[in-house]
């Protein structure tokens, strides 16, 4: 189940309503945004921009060291017509760099590579010379029918994160890499699973200067009214998170299962994820940033230490963009939003 086609079909169904529990956001708190540019809607004292024009069906981005912005385009009837591209400069066009992929929603740079996770695993590229990259290498081939590959992080002891989906919505997988958060070395030695139990572990990101690493997931959609929001969560190794039988609920089936940090929309398709750590100014602090493809909202988590774990108090933080998906931040004080639908990528910043 490729996961661009899967929100589609969300869309169309997608209840827009918080979610249940207490970290959830109010439909009122939409009500304090503002006026930010660009057609959008934020907290007050931070500006939104046009940074560029892409390719529709913008899922992924990854920054240089030369600040170039690059880009994964992800649609749902995977044809292998995606693609990366490279942004020199806001305002420049998008160049196609890589060609005739399928669904990439995973892209990273770690030292003088790109990784991008696709349909089939995950490729390394090297030496771009301003047109093409010279040296192209599959890091790992996953197993036919595994689930979708997802977003990509680099952890703090230099291994490569990665969340795998569950190739179904609700049955038990067979497969030890499908339902989960796996990581791996550079050279894609040393596959392992760090948690399992997670229908769809979608974007990834560690708090910087640590290694907690904060996961967005997707619910499954087939629960009619017992349907929870989506979450967001902090994920360590050796969880087990319970799918497809917890789903939050009370009982047996959740008992010693993990609890999510923060619950989302329902059907939001919860995609991107960003940590923002003071760099958009104080209002909005310590924050991990989710982005809701179905809802077409940027929430805010705003995240406080309790101990060794995190607590969260979700309210909106951008509307305006149709799908967002891909967000980064960018030279610490800037956020980058894709929209899905339109390609049109939106900077935010401090006023």
């Amino acid at each position: 189940m490729r996961w661009p086609r899967r929100v589609a079909l969300l869309a169309a169904a997608a209840v827009i309503a918080a979610g249940c529990g207490g970290s959830t956001s109010s439909p009122a708190a939409s009500d304090t945004l503002v006026a930010i540019g660009a057609g959008l809607r934020g907290p007050a004292g931070l500006r939104a921009t046009v940074y560029a024009e892409a390719p529709v069906n913008v899922a992924a981005f990854a920054s240089d060291d030369q600040g170039r912005l690059w880009l994964a385009t992800a649609d749902y009837a995977d044809a292998g017509r995606d693609g990366i591209y490279v942004i020199p400069a806001p305002g420049a066009d998008a160049v196609a760099v890589v060609t005739g992929l399928h669904t990439p929603l995973g892209l990273v740079w770690d030292g003088a590579s790109l990784y991008a996770s696709s349909k089939a695993g995950v490729d390394a590229y090297s030496d771009f010379d301003g047109v093409h990259f010279a040296n192209h290498r599959t890091v790992l081939t996953l197993p036919d029918g595994v689930g979708e590959s997802n977003g990509l992080a680099v952890a703090p002891d230099g291994r490569l994160t990665m969340g795998i989906s569950a190739p179904c919505d609700s049955c038990t997988p067979t497969s030890p890499w499908s339902a989960a958060v796996v990581s791996f070395l550079p050279d894609g030695r040393d596959l392992r699973v760090e948690a399992g139990g997670i229908r769809a572990p979608v974007g990834l990101a560690y708090v910087p200067g640590t290694s907690d690493l904060f996961v967005t997931m997707n619910q499954r959609d087939n629960l009619g009214d017992q349907t929870p929001g989506d979450w967001l969560a902090v994920v360590r190794q050796g969880q087990a998170w319970g799918f497809p039988d917890c789903f939050g609920q009370a009982g047996a089936a959740c008992a010693g299962v993990p609890k999510p940090t923060a619950v989302l929309d329902k059907h939001a398709a919860v995609s991107g994820l960003a940590i923002v750590t003071g760099g958009l100014g104080p209002a909005v602090g310590t924050s991990a940033l989710v982005a809701e493809w179905a809802t077409g909202k940027v929430q805010r988590a705003a995240l406080a230490r309790q101990g060794a774990d995190w607590t969260a108090t979700v309210s909106p933080f951008l509307t305006g963009v149709k799908s967002p998906v891909a967000l980064l931040v960018a030279h610490q004080s800037t956020l980058l939003v894709g929209d899905w639908s339109t390609g049109t990528v939106y900077a935010v910043s401090p006023a």
